[in-house]
């Protein structure tokens, strides 16, 4: 027989999520000499200092947040069904942690933002849940862009998010 050709189907297929522990290990050597000095690397810096997450865990817990509208509780209970059982208190506290870590990018683009000649701003509503009282209370979400490529500009395009509670002004 010869081949004359193949038919080729292609499906879509997922992995979910798979988590994994990385392991750091820092040997320890010591000098049989002089019995005195012990040398080790230092140990990696981390977002959360000896904590769990590692700097991915900690974006994809950011990104599924703000970018897919998945709140802590709903993450945790994700998570829960993976065998890991993480707080919403705990989760809150990473991205805290990260938000701290990022702010020197943040004022740079909002200094960016401040100097553009052009800026773009959307306002979207968007209602929150008040635990524990099982009604919504309104937050609104801003974008604040600057993009001059269209006009010459040689900036790059910046995107900002601002959010607020209704009622609380601060807009820096």
């Amino acid at each position: 027989m010869s081949g004359i050709g193949e038919d080729v189907s292609e499906r879509l297929d997922v992995i979910p999520a798979q988590f994994r522990v990385l392991v750091t290990r820092r040997p320890k050597y010591a000098c049989r000499r002089c019995s005195q000095a012990v040398a080790q690397a230092h140990a990696p810096e981390h977002v959360v200092p000896g904590g769990l997450p590692t700097e991915l865990f900690i974006a994809w817990i950011i990104v599924s947040k703000f970018g897919h509208h998945l709140p802590f509780y709903r993450q945790a209970e994700i998570f829960k069904r993976q065998g890991i059982d993480l707080d919403r208190g705990t989760l809150g506290n990473w991205v805290g942690r990260a938000c701290f870590h990022l702010m020197p990018v943040i004022n740079h683009m909002r200094a960016h933002l401040r100097s553009a000649d052009r800026i773009f701003v959307d306002e979207t509503r968007a209602p929150v849940l008040e635990p524990g009282l099982k009604r919504t209370k309104s937050g609104f979400f801003w974008a604040v862009v600057s993009d001059d490529r269209g006009h010459g500009g040689a900036g790059p395009p910046i995107v900002l998010f601002h959010y607020a509670l209704a009622g609380v002004r601060r807009i820096r």
